[in-house]
């Protein structure tokens, strides 16, 4: 079962604040005890939405790139874990350790979700 752990942005990713070396050091280690583990599967951090871009498709099928920044950060990502656990309750408990991703170890929400796997889609399947 793989699952994405989402950091989501904030003002601070939205304005290209790099995180201190404390907080690399402590992402980093993170990571090197997933990938110990053996459930690590990718990871990386996002840049501001100032270098990217959406592709907006028509109900008439036109497609339009809106480059960013991109104003409301509620809906934006700035960095990512991609594991794979044996169980939802294995991924939980690697979310729990995650480490506050926030410049200062302010209140944050991480999201997890698990990915569809090829499976999923077979006839019968769940």
């Amino acid at each position: 079962m793989r699952f994405m752990i989402i950091v989501k942005a904030n003002a601070d990713s939205e304005a290209g604040v790099m995180p201190p070396v404390s907080l690399l050091a402590e992402m980093s280690a993170f990571h090197e005890e997933l990938a110990r583990a053996g459930v690590l599967l990718d990871g990386a951090g996002l840049k501001a939405s100032a270098h990217g871009w959406r592709v907006a498709i028509g109900a008439d099928g036109q497609r339009r790139v809106i480059d960013g920044p991109f104003a409301e950060t509620s809906g934006l990502i700035a960095g990512y874990t991609l594991i794979q656990a044996r169980s939802r309750d294995e991924a939980v408990e690697w979310s729990r350790r995650y480490p506050n991703p926030t410049l200062r170890g302010s209140a944050c929400e991480i999201e997890v979700r698990q990915l569809f796997e090829t499976e999923d889609f077979a006839p019968g399947g769940d």
